[in-house]
């Protein structure tokens, strides 16, 4: 039964509002039968809520997300080092986890004048195709890279890259220069640079990103502003062993 309910959520993608019973059903392998009757369910408990025909994310899922530990903790040692960097660099700024294939945004600080970007707080994007994802994966275990490549990389932005052999041969990069850039990989339009947070023992838990428009964003130099306010976070982290990560 669990794994049929975590079925239907999976079905939900980054890009998606609400969906059909029958699209759920395709998308999960599951009988249009045990999806209606599970659905039924889940929207008396309002993990789920209907929208007109289609359903969507309920409102107890998101209470549910905001009360999680880990990015609840490292939401507020981040905070004024995102406030800092934001005021520094006048972008959008991003605090993300990679969880499995994907990136899950946990903090979005928006800058005033840039109009909003396809991310948003507890939204999820293919890491592969982010560069708070690729700068995650470059200090990530082979097998969850290699578990990423598995997969068929499809593109999401205009550049996105989805050769597997190219995007290794880039997060060696990411890995050796310290900071992972994206130019219109996850939407058209879209200039990003990121780099990871480690805890005291160099384990890489989240990444920090600045994000805005490509005729705006001078990626190189907003990649250096990145990987400050990264460290000073990690500075933090690495004075709380307590902190549930």
């Amino acid at each position: 039964m669990i794994s049929r309910v975590a079925a239907i959520f999976d079905a939900f993608g980054s890009g998606d509002d609400a969906l059909g019973i029958s699209e759920i059903a395709r998308r999960t392998g599951l009988a249009k039968s045990t999806v209606s009757r599970i659905v039924q369910e889940l929207t008396t408990y309002k993990f789920l809520e209907r929208s007109g025909s289609d359903l969507q994310l309920g409102l107890r899922l998101f209470e549910l997300g905001e009360s999680a530990s880990r990015p609840r903790d490292l939401r507020k040692i981040a905070l004024a080092s995102m406030a800092d960097l934001r005021a520094a660099v006048h972008l959008t700024v991003h605090l993300a986890v990679l969880e499995r294939r994907e990136v899950v945004y946990i903090e979005i600080l928006p800058a005033r004048g840039i109009p909003p970007l396809p991310s948003r707080v507890g939204g999820r994007m293919p890491a592969y195709a982010t560069a708070v994802g690729k700068a995650l994966l470059a200090w990530s275990d082979d097998s969850v890279v290699d578990d990423v490549l598995s997969q068929t990389l499809v593109a999401v932005g205009p550049h996105t890259v989805t050769d597997p052999a190219r995007l290794r041969r880039e997060l060696v990069r990411v890995r050796a220069n310290g900071i992972a850039y994206e130019h219109e990989e996850s939407a058209p339009g879209v200039a990003c640079a990121a780099t990871i947070i480690r805890t005291a023992t160099g384990e890489p838990i989240a990444a920090l990103s600045a994000a805005g428009w490509v005729k705006d964003v001078n990626v190189k130099r907003v990649g250096l502003a990145v990987q400050t306010a990264a460290q000073t976070v990690s500075r933090l982290v690495a004075r709380r062993p307590g902190l549930k990560l």
